[in-house]
């Protein structure tokens, strides 16, 4: 039966801490819910006492499309379980508890995450933002609603030129988006295969793609094809990693990543993302408020 209202029923999920999480970049917290666009959906989510109430502009029939971006049907807590048993991961479960990883589109993933270079996730929302208003297709949206607009396709970018990319606010990122997108739309690359490959050889064919390193490749195998071995390495794991695993050390970057190949186990890429949320929202005592030793 369609229908425009849905209650997801599950436990353990923190919808705020999964949607602000840098994986995705089409959310906005409006009147105590989340907006958004899932492929070709404007949907609006509100955490519920007993799982997540879904609304759509329009009548839906099957719903399989939502639970599997937001992944409500995966056991957090057995994932939860292969996490390292240490002081630094207790605490980033302790306060990030209900973060999921969602299944993300691939293109889209792959175009956020070029556009994301150098850029905090304010800006690559904007650009993002951006990028959809000028490509985009409309979409059906309540009535009196703001206009709201797809991701655009491959194929839609790849005839752009590239001064009406940059008018988007992306900067260098222009070129590099532009000539993936052509590579994409002319079949050279095929994502919808990428996910049949093994975590290496899936690496090895983004890394071929303009625009695109180890860091946001790892982030597409993970938030849009699910590869757990992905551990994408930014600014604030790098520093999670050196803050709480080798306080008094200085270890190579090289190091670094060949401990997070080994210690974090077979869900390093939830711990990642565990890891990255805690760092960038954690209470920080400020100097003025740092209580003072007594004097002798």
């Amino acid at each position: 039966m369609e229908r425009t209202e849905l209650l997801i029923p599950v436990r353990d999920y923190d919808l705020a801490a999964t949607l602000t999480s840098g994986q995705a970049f089409r959310w906005r917290f409006i009147e105590g819910a989340w907006e958004g666009v899932i492929g070709q959906q404007w949907v609006r989510l509100k955490q519920a006492p007993n799982g997540i109430a879904a609304d759509t502009a329009i009548p839906i029939e099957g719903w399989h499309w939502l639970t599997r971006y937001l992944q409500t049907e995966i056991d957090l807590d057995a994932i939860l379980a292969t996490f390292p048993n240490d002081e630094p991961m207790r605490a980033s479960v302790a306060h990030c508890r209900g973060l999921r990883l969602l299944r993300q589109d691939p293109w889209e993933c792959l175009a956020s995450f070029i556009l994301s270079s150098t850029k905090q996730i304010a800006q690559i929302q904007q650009i993002v933002g951006l990028l959809c208003r000028k490509f985009g297709a409309a979409l059906a949206v309540p009535a009196g609603h703001e206009s709201v607009y797809s991701f655009p396709t491959a194929d839609r970018l790849a005839g752009a030129m590239e001064a009406e990319l940059r008018a988007c606010k992306m900067g260098f990122r222009a070129p590099n988006l532009l000539k993936t997108a052509r590579i994409i739309a002319a079949g050279e690359v095929n994502l919808d295969e990428m996910g049949k490959l093994d975590l290496s050889e899936a690496r090895q064919a983004l890394i071929r793609l303009p625009g695109v390193g180890d860091k946001i490749a790892n982030c597409v195998l993970l938030f849009a094809y699910g590869f757990q071995g992905a551990f994408p390495v930014d600014v604030w794991v790098m520093r999670a990693l050196r803050q709480l695993y080798f306080p008094k050390r200085r270890p190579s970057s090289q190091r670094l990543l060949r401990f997070t190949n080994n210690y974090f186990g077979p869900n390093a890429g939830y711990a990642q993302q565990y890891l990255f949320h805690y760092m960038r929202t954690r209470p920080r005592i400020s100097v003025l408020n740092r209580p003072r030793k007594k004097r002798k």
